[in-house]
């Protein structure tokens, strides 16, 4: 009884401490992005050095029990937050000014807080993301301290390991590099936006509002779902996250309509994914983006938007679709739109706020904080929607622990990329996809496309997007794309992990809220979610991407997106307005195909094909449909 009562009170003070040290997490990142006193040397190891601190508080290394080994486990969890602690100051003191360093090496102090904070953020790393990123990132280490014993194809000269702790602890390139960078702050301060948009009541708002417009319709709740999973997914910063908030509510509903479990989690589980690739805050990844490519964000977030609507056109397309195969309706109770906006307008103040400052172009830290600032001024300024300052710090709280899988695989993908500008493995890397992709464009996309499913079943989206985008984008720049159409098309690949079995954690996610088999919702999301595969195709072989001057190939580009959109559904689910003959669904599909990669002429007569189809549909709809009157 003694041991199971000190158990109960260490836990209890680790969890207080926990609190108390996220919420002065939330309240640095935001002195820091307002003021800026902090260089980067000083500001990422702090801000590392704390995420770190807070994992081993929050994420025990053995699961919680009364046993004296659980205690014993917390204790050491303690040490390793002092060990973090101490690495971390001894790396924010160091002296970058004294070029010592670079001709005697570092000291042995130097070298051991180097590689407590390895090996720790390793550590971290594994129990918040998992140990798909931890060998990932250990076989790059490993290469660039054994790479002179590889094959002269991909050997690299092998560094000591005073030169990699130097390269990846000691500088801006490696762990503390641009991810980082991007996670600690532009991140960092939008994640804790998307967690003030829930304590303020926010997010239930955009919620509401979409079952207001989407409601009613056929299919109603799943229509609502990616309605609101498009205006929650990309603040909330993870498509899992999106999942669970939205599907809570949207799942049931859908069951209860007469969709089958695995269908409303695939329907949840696609929509909330394309929350990462909606304007005007796309996930952490387009900032990361930002940074590697050095275009302005506000370039990225306008030539995103056209792609972004068609993915949703898309997955609307075969929600709609599935519901006229079920022979659904909508739902029978639907709150007024009006009713819904008079209750919640003020919350759509901060989005409007944040959208126009970031087609301004100004700082996405500051426009981060500014919509913080608003949203929770917009809820003080109505009775119904004010929070206490307990919320207030509940939700700075859940800001800080959302970030924290954000910035520790950021962290840890800095050594993929560290190493890969270390070693020069990216130029052998570019040189074996351009060889094995023959040299073509939809080859090298397609090698591409499966390294993004597998690299994901392990990592974060981010983290995904950041490895991909810094091995294979010379690929595509070198096959003719541009380097912002490289980017995006990598970006959108990244994301599809998350609803591609066999692991598929968004799906995953929804199928337990649903009920259903994990596997049979991840086939279902898959199939919903086939605008990640046709867009990126597009971006490829259209003019989708908007280039300054080519209006007339961008509107070409949407058009026929569109039309292999349609084509693709109707050949899967079997039907446009009525059931497809089995000959008109193989027309459909064979018409897609030129459509992505064919020229002009053979374009229009698939055009001219699939419009045909269509017309024939809708005349069986039609004169199936005043049968139906006549019978009555």
């Amino acid at each position: 009884m003694k041991e199971s009562a000190m158990s109960s009170r260490i836990a209890d003070s680790l969890v207080k401490i926990a609190a108390g040290a996220a919420i002065a997490l939330s309240v640095f990142q935001v002195w820091q992005g307002v003021t800026a006193d902090l260089s980067a040397p000083v500001f990422r190891p702090v801000h590392l050095g704390w995420v770190l601190a807070l994992v081993f508080l929050t994420k025990p290394m053995l699961k919680p029990s009364d046993s004296a080994i659980y205690t014993l486990s917390r204790g050491i969890d303690v040490v390793l937050v002092i060990a973090v602690v101490w690495a971390s100051q001894h790396i924010v003191q160091f002296d970058y000014d004294d070029i010592s360093f670079l001709l005697d090496g570092l000291t042995r102090a130097d070298l051991c807080a180097g590689v407590i904070l390895g090996v720790l953020l390793l550590e971290a790393t594994r129990r918040v993301v998992g140990w798909v990123m931890v060998l990932i990132a250990a076989l790059f280490i490993a290469y660039a301290m054994f790479g002179d014993f590889l094959p002269a194809q991909v050997a690299s000269k092998g560094f000591a390991l005073d030169e990699i702790i130097r390269f990846h602890i000691y500088s801006t390139n490696g762990i503390f590099g641009a991810p980082l960078a991007i996670a600690a702050g532009v991140v960092f301060v939008f994640v804790l936006f998307g967690a003030f948009l829930q304590v303020t009541g926010a997010g239930q708002f955009f919620i509401d509002m979409a079952f207001a417009v989407a409601g009613k319709y056929r299919g109603g709740p799943a229509k609502a779902s990616v309605v609101a999973s498009a205006a929650l997914g990309s603040i909330s910063g993870s498509a899992i996250a999106n999942t669970v908030t939205t599907g809570a509510l949207t799942i049931p509903m859908m069951k209860k309509l007469g969709y089958k479990p695995e269908q409303a989690a695939g329907i949840e589980a696609a929509a909330s994914t394309g929350g990462q690739i909606m304007p005007p805050v796309m996930g952490a990844g387009a900032f990361v983006m930002a940074q590697f490519t050095g275009i302005p964000y506000s370039d990225i977030l306008l030539v995103s938007i056209a792609p972004a609507i068609l993915y949703f056109v898309c997955t609307l397309l075969y929600v709609h679709l599935m519901a006229c195969k079920l022979g659904l309706q909508g739902m029978a109770i639907v709150t007024a739109l009006r009713e819904v906006f008079k209750q919640g307008w003020h919350f759509v103040v901060p989005l409007v706020l944040i959208t126009s400052l970031l087609l301004l172009s100004y700082s996405p830290v500051l426009v981060g904080i500014a919509g913080c600032a608003a949203i929770l001024i917009a809820a003080m300024c109505r009775s119904h929607s004010r929070i206490s300052f307990a919320l207030l710090l509940a939700g700075m709280k859940e800001g800080a622990l959302l970030a924290l899988p954000i910035s520790v695989a950021c962290a840890t993908a800095g050594i993929v990329v560290g190493v890969v500008g270390q070693t020069g493995i990216g130029l052998q890397f570019t040189q074996f996809l351009m060889a094995l992709s023959g040299g073509y464009l939809w080859s090298a996309m397609a090698l591409i496309a499966v390294a993004a499913v597998i690299l994901g079943m392990g990592l974060p989206v981010t983290a995904a997007y950041i490895v991909l985008s810094i091995m294979a984008v010379p690929s595509l720049t070198e096959l003719g794309l541009s380097v912002l159409a490289a980017h995006m098309i990598v970006f959108w690949l990244s994301q599809t992990s998350n609803v591609t079995p066999p692991i598929a954690l968004a799906a995953f996610a929804g199928a337990g809220i649903a009920g259903a088999s994990p596997m049979r919702s991840a086939v279902q999301a898959f199939k919903l979610a086939q605008g990640f595969f046709i867009i990126p195709l597009m971006m490829a072989f259209s003019g989708l991407i908007y280039q300054s001057g080519a209006a007339v190939s961008f509107i070409w580009g949407v058009v026929v997106t569109s039309c292999v959109v349609v084509a693709f559904a109707g050949a899967i689910e079997g039907r446009l307005f009525e059931p497809l003959y089995r000959y008109e669904r193989i027309l459909l599909a064979a018409a897609a195909i030129p459509l992505v990669f064919a020229t002009l002429s053979l374009q229009l007569a698939a055009l001219a094909i699939l419009l045909l189809v269509t017309a024939m549909n809708y005349r069986r709809y039609r004169t199936t449909a005043a049968e139906v009157v006549n019978q009555h």
